[in-house]
């Protein structure tokens, strides 16, 4: 009988990795041979030194039979497809295990390579430091992976990145020791760093490489001395004259300093467990310079120029103000301002060109003025109401028919201040009165005279009195003098046009003459020359008598 040895490759062994405390399954010939063909199953181990342990083994159509002696009797068995099952895995069972099948003429051997692997229970970081201290390297702490097969390796990372020795600000050692009992590993890393000033707020963890392990991450106090000072100064955009100023005096050292030297304008100020100092209320004189320093090191100092923006305006006259038309107004406009000043004018809410000028004044100056002035973020406002009052003045009176002929319109205008009041000598209707704008009325009424009369419109203020009188003709009269006015203007025409057409017919007819009287001289200027001249005399009278008659019959 023949033993053939069956591998899974030609120069190693099958190799199956179990679970450290879990069961251990080492499969046989893995189908290779059928079932119903298999006499005897056998599983042995090697012990070494080529000595070999058996296990169990199984006949066909009979009952699994154990052969160990030794820890193995209690933890193997067989299942259906005659694979070797081992309770509790142990770092012991990483040996060969071989699988003898035995059939009709021939024995194979299977021989199986088994790993044990085990995680480690988790990572741990300790004997952290209380803070780094900038350039000084310092062991952060000290990471564990405890029970672990094969044994862990361990790298370190800060904010998600490895770290790796390089030999001057990160230190990395790492040991391995064997449990005796368990044959288990535990890694040990200790990491030494060397902090930086952005490694304030870094994280750092340890992990475990190719396994799902990483330990909690910590943060560390980064210590350092202070390098730079600065000012701050609140508010940061404006400070207005009555705003708060708050300074506050900030240093980059770490832990960060707690007391402070403020230098106000000379003046200097100790403050203690505060890095801020605030002064109520500023006013214009507070604007200079300004300093802080640190207790123990006073050179090292941070200095600021702050400006206290201000604005004070004085407008006279102000208030009510009450002038004659035709008088000036003298205004006085003072600034007093931390800076250029923005003025703007502004008439009943109406914004002004320019500045109004009231070197005469009239009755549309009339009106409420407010002068606006601004710096920076500080606006100021003066106004005045300034009322133009003069008597009251008729400054025209007139009369028309009105279309329809039935009636007269009287129409009188005024101005003055206060608004003037309009009377009549005469009983008419009132038609319109205009709105009361700039010191001017207008005040209309109709009337219907049966007789020619003279009308009087008089206009009242406190400040005086004006009347004045028109000639109103009847209805009547006024149609007699119309219908009158139109035959005269008829028999004139008619006049005209018969001198007209006389003095056409007058030309017609010495025109007539005279070029008979041209046609026989030409005929007789063959005789003698004497008559032609004398011809030429009588011509050019005719010629003057007719130019003349044309002109008459022209007008």
């Amino acid at each position: 009988m023949s033993v053939k040895c069956m591998q899974t490759g030609v120069t190693s062994l099958e190799l199956i990795t179990g679970q450290y405390g879990e069961m251990l399954k080492i499969p046989c010939n893995s189908g290779a041979i059928k079932a119903e063909d298999i006499a005897i199953t056998k599983w042995k181990y090697d012990k070494g030194d080529g000595v070999p342990g058996y296990l169990l083994v199984k006949q066909k159509n009979q009952n699994v039979s154990i052969s160990a002696t030794d820890e193995y009797k209690v933890r193997v068995s067989m299942d259906e497809n005659s694979s070797l099952l081992i309770s509790a895995a142990k770092l012991s069972d990483q040996r060969t295990f071989t699988c003898m099948v035995v059939t009709g003429g021939d024995v194979f051997e299977y021989p199986v390579n088994v790993l044990i692997h085990k995680l480690p229970a988790k990572l741990e970081i300790s004997e952290k430091a209380e803070e780094l201290e900038i350039g000084r390297l310092t062991k952060l702490g000290k990471c564990v992976a405890k029970d672990a097969n094969p044994p862990a390796n361990i790298t370190w990372f800060k904010n998600n990145k490895p770290l790796e020795a390089d030999g001057k600000g990160i230190s990395i050692k790492a040991s391995v020791a064997i449990e005796s009992g368990t044959g288990l590993s535990t890694t040990t890393s200790i990491l030494e760093y060397s902090a930086t000033k952005e490694d304030t707020g870094a994280k750092f963890e340890c992990r475990a490489d190719s396994l799902p392990l990483e330990s909690s991450s910590m943060n560390f106090t980064i210590t350092y001395s202070t390098e730079n000072i600065m000012l701050e100064v609140s508010p940061q955009k404006e400070l207005k004259e009555g705003d708060n100023l708050t300074l506050k005096c900030v240093a980059d050292g770490n832990p960060a300093p707690t007391s402070f030297n403020f230098h106000l304008k000379g003046e200097l100020v100790t403050v203690e467990n505060t890095d801020t100092y605030t002064i109520a209320n500023v006013s214009r004189n507070a604007t200079g310079e300004y300093k802080c320093s640190l207790i123990d090191d006073t050179s090292m100092e941070a200095t600021r120029n702050i400006t206290v923006t201000y604005l004070d305006i004085n407008l006279s006259p102000s208030g009510n103000i009450v002038k004659l038309a035709g008088d000036a107004l003298n205004l006085s406009l003072q600034i007093d301002s931390s800076g250029k000043a923005e003025v703007s004018w502004t008439k009943n809410n109406t914004k002004l060109d320019k500045q109004p000028d009231f070197t005469k004044l009239g009755y549309s100056d009339s009106g409420r003025y407010e002068w606006t002035v601004t710096v920076g973020h500080i606006t100021r406002t003066a106004s005045f109401d300034l009322t133009v009052e003069g008597p009251a003045v008729i400054k025209s009176l007139f009369k028309n028919r009105s279309n329809d002929g039935q009636h007269k319109v009287l129409t009188c205008e005024a101005e003055g201040s206060p608004k003037p009041a309009v009377s009549w000598s005469i009983n008419g209707t009132l038609l319109s009165e205009s709105p009361f704008i700039n010191g001017k009325i207008t005040h209309k009424i109709k009337v219907v005279p049966s007789a020619n009369l003279t009308v009087h419109c008089t206009v009242t203020n406190r400040l005086g009195v004006d009347s004045r009188a028109i000639n109103v003709s009847s209805l009547i009269e006024e149609v007699r003098m119309d219908k009158q006015d139109q035959s005269e203007d008829s028999d004139q025409t008619r006049l005209v046009v018969g001198v007209i057409v006389g003095l056409l017919i007058a030309t017609l007819v010495i025109g007539l003459a005279y070029w008979v009287y041209s046609k026989k001289s030409k005929q007789g200027s063959w005789k003698t020359g004497e008559k032609e001249c004398g011809s030429s005399e009588e011509e050019k009278k005719l010629e003057e008598k007719v130019e003349e008659n044309s002109q008459k019959a022209e007008v």
